[in-house]
């Protein structure tokens, strides 16, 4: 049997190749390597699509969450950074930047637990826990695998407390609430254009969404250094700009987002339907009101030993992975620099331990989608 792996970049630069060339062929010839043209289309083009004021290319999905976070201590606060003092609500069950960027714009992160059914942040426990703490300056949501948050509930708890909401869309770029696009209903939206993702460049790269005229100048200033001139800076900033090349490259694929999120949606259906039988494993929902775009095709084993499942699949020459194996609160990098846990987090570690994520590259044929069903079904 041809081996299977979880995402195919290789078939999807063939699909893409005509339009990818071009891009880049565009880029040789103008040598604008720094914010070129593409830069500013592409900020323009997805704010049009997300229905946001202002989007501001960055250097990658971390930076993009700092960058949020430093510009709303600057706003709000007046300083360069948060203090210790400033709790930032988030979940354990992520991946590690999520939580360094708290650390990195000077707050202290706070972990609540998930909701088992769709892995994202419980909102009953953020609000538990405001109830307990009056230094709660915001939460960062993480629209996990590609499912939103129950975001209508947090923007709910978010005004009630007067905090600001940074959401994080690494991993659900053409998502939706309640048809409203994700990265477009909190304070800052943040993506990431890693490889792997629904909208991947050649390298690393990132964006903030906002409505906030203020935020987007501050971000605009921290790209580059921190301020207007980088010869006569403001802020503490960074050289965080969206690489030309990268930018041009994620517009010749932006056309195809919708089109390969569909793709995933039905490779999904696929997945559920056939692997609805079996006992030991829990398929992935979809919310009222969510549109999940399944960047990650996540099952939970309740029933058999995950090493086992991913070994003998293996054998069979099909790829899986782990995101994410070990939950923030109990990585050395918070335990050492300051965090908060709320609550047991039993969801997330649960999680944590049984989580195993299928191959869902949107260029598969249903062969290759019945191959993997079934030797799940023969184990």
């Amino acid at each position: 049997m041809k081996n299977i792996p979880i995402l195919d970049l290789q078939l999807e630069y063939k699909y893409m190749k005509d339009d990818i060339d071009t891009a880049i062929k565009r880029c040789l010839e103008h040598q604008k390597w720094i914010l070129g043209p593409e830069v500013k289309e592409l900020e323009d083009k997805i704010a049009q699509y997300l229905g946001v004021k202002h989007c501001i290319g960055c250097s990658s999905g971390t930076d993009a969450l700092v960058l949020s976070l430093r510009a709303l201590a600057i706003k709000l606060k007046g300083k360069e950074y948060f203090d210790k003092t400033d709790e930032i609500i988030t979940t354990p069950f992520t991946f590690t930047a999520t939580g360094d960027a708290i650390l990195r714009a000077g707050a202290t992160p706070v972990f609540v637990d998930i909701d088992l059914d769709t892995y994202t942040i419980d909102s009953n426990k953020i609000r538990e826990y405001l109830n307990m703490s009056k230094n709660v300056a915001g939460i960062i949501p993480v629209h996990l695998y590609g499912h939103p948050a129950n975001i209508d509930d947090i923007l709910q708890i978010a005004k009630e407390y007067n905090i600001f909401v940074v959401e994080d869309v690494a991993q659900a770029f053409g998502g939706m609430w309640d048809n409203k696009k994700l990265g477009s209903l909190g304070t800052t939206g943040c993506f990431s254009f890693f490889p792997s993702k629904n909208l991947g460049s050649f390298g690393d790269g990132g964006m903030v969404s906002t409505n906030d005229d203020e935020l987007a100048e501050i971000i605009r200033m921290l790209i580059k250094h921190g301020g207007k001139d980088k010869y006569n800076v403001d802020h503490i900033g960074y050289n965080a700009r969206l690489d030309t090349l990268q930018a041009a490259i994620i517009l010749a694929k932006f056309d195809h987002i919708d089109d390969f999120n569909e793709r995933r949606r039905k490779i999904a259906r696929l997945y559920t339907e056939g692997l609805k039988e079996i006992k030991w494993l829990k398929t992935p929902i979809e919310k009222e009101k969510a549109y999940h775009v399944f960047h990650q095709y996540t099952i939970l084993l309740t029933g058999k030993n995950r090493e086992e499942i991913q070994e003998r699949l293996k054998q069979q020459g099909i790829s899986t992975m782990v995101y994410y194996p070990y939950p923030l609160h109990k990585m050395k990098v918070f335990i050492n620099n300051g965090m908060k846990v709320y609550g047991s987090l039993q969801n997330s570690e649960y999680a944590a331990k049984n989580v195993l994520s299928l191959p869902i590259e949107p260029l598969y044929d249903e062969k290759t989608i019945y191959k993997v069903i079934e030797k799940l079904s023969e184990m």
